[in-house]
C-alpha cells in the first residue's frame, strides 16, 4: 500500500517575523467590519489573538511586539514563528475569559472565530467598543452573513490587519509571497480526481463541504469535492454514502486535541479496520493526504495545504 503523509515544511518568509517597528498612520482610522465600524484610534499597541489563527497572521506581519496576549493554540507553531511566538504572554489554553482580556489593556483585539466573541470568552464585540476596545472579526465568521472563504478575500483580510497596524509594506510583502506560492502550488496541471476532505469523529464523520477552505483548495487544484452537494460548510458524514461516492483520495485533518478520531493515525486506523470503508478506492489504495487541521480554517496556513495536496497528487 501507499501512504502519502505530508507534514511539514509549514515555512513563511522567516523575515517577517522579525522586521523593523512598522511605521505608524498619521491618524485615527473607521474600518467596516462585520457590519460594525470599529474606530481605530492609533496602531494598536497591546493587541490580543483569540486563536492561533490570529495569531500567526499578526506574527507573520512582524508584529509580535505589539500583542499583548495569545490564546487557543491547536498545533505546533510554525517554525519561522516559533521564536516571535515565545515572546508573546499566553492568556488561556482556550479562549480565555473577558475578565483576563480586559486585564491585559488591550487596544485590539482579533479573532478569525465567531466564538471567540460569546459571553464566556471575550464578550461580545460591542461591549468591547463601549470600553474603548476594536474587536476585529474575520469576514469569513462574521455574526450574519459571513463571506465564502476565497482566497482573494484572505488577502485582502491580511492587508486590511496590517493596514491597521500602520504595517501596510508588511502586509504586501506577505501576500505577494502568498501569491507566489499558491501559483507555483496549481502551476501543475492535476487529474480531476474526486476527494473526501475527512476533519473528524469516527461513528458520525464531519466532513468538509462546500464554502470553506476545502471548497477553495478543491477548486484551485481541479478536484471534486465528493460532498460539494452538501448544505452546510462542514457537514456530519455517514459512511455508508462515502462508500457509496467512493473518493478516489481522503484528505486527514490531523488534529491535536485528542477528540475520537482526531489524530490522523486514529482517522486512517479506523477507515482501514472499518469494514464499510475498508474497500474504498483511497483505502485499498492508501491514498491519504495528511494536512494539520488548522490549515483548514482561514489562515496563513491554507496556502501550504494547497502546496501538501497538490504535491501528493
Amino acid at each position: 500500500m501507499r501512504f502519502v503523509s505530508i507534514f511539514g515544511v509549514l515555512l513563511l518568509a522567516g523575515c517577517s517575523a522579525q522586521a523593523a517597528p512598522a511605521a505608524a498612520p498619521a491618524a485615527a482610522s473607521v474600518i467596516g467590519n462585520c457590519g460594525r465600524q470599529l474606530s481605530v484610534a492609533a496602531p494598536p499597541a497591546r493587541a490580543v489573538a483569540m486563536e492561533q489563527n490570529a495569531t500567526e497572521i499578526l506574527l507573520s506581519l512582524g508584529l509580535a511586539d505589539r500583542m499583548a496576549g495569545t490564546s487557543y493554540q491547536t498545533d505546533p507553531v510554525l517554525p519561522a514563528l516559533a521564536a516571535a511566538y515565545a515572546r508573546v504572554p499566553v492568556l488561556a489554553k482556550l479562549y480565555p475569559s473577558r475578565e483576563k482580556v480586559l486585564e491585559t489593556r488591550p487596544d485590539f483585539v482579533y479573532s478569525t472565530f465567531t466564538s471567540a466573541y460569546a459571553p464566556d470568552a471575550a464578550g461580545p464585540r460591542a461591549g468591547l467598543a463601549e470600553l474603548g476596545i476594536p474587536a476585529y472579526l474575520s469576514r469569513f465568521a462574521c455574526e450574519s452573513s459571513p463571506e465564502t472563504f476565497s482566497f482573494d478575500g484572505l488577502f485582502q483580510e491580511i492587508q486590511e490587519v496590517a493596514s491597521i497596524f500602520g504595517a501596510d509594506s508588511r502586509g504586501a510583502s506577505l501576500v505577494a509571497d502568498q501569491k507566489a506560492r499558491l501559483a507555483a502550488a496549481t502551476s501543475r496541471a492535476h487529474d480531476a480526481a474526486s476527494v473526501l476532505w475527512y476533519y473528524s469523529g469516527t461513528s458520525t464523520p464531519y466532513v468538509a463541504g462546500p464554502g470553506g477552505v476545502p471548497a477553495a483548495i478543491s477548486a484551485q487544484l481541479g478536484l471534486t469535492n465528493v460532498y460539494a452537494d452538501a448544505g452546510e460548510t462542514w457537514p456530519a458524514g455517514n459512511w455508508e454514502q462515502i462508500a457509496t461516492r467512493n473518493p478516489a483520495w481522503i484528505v486527514v485533518a490531523d488534529l491535536s486535541r485528542g477528540g475520537d478520531g482526531d489524530s490522523a493515525q486514529s482517522k486512517i486506523g479506523f477507515l482501514r479496520s472499518n469494514p464499510v470503508t475498508a474497500h474504498l478506492d483511497a483505502v485499498k489504495n492508501g491514498r491519504f493526504v495528511v494536512v494539520p487541521g488548522s490549515s483548514l480554517d482561514p489562515s496563513v496556513r491554507n496556502v501550504s495545504a494547497v502546496e501538501l495536496v497538490g504535491a501528493a497528487l
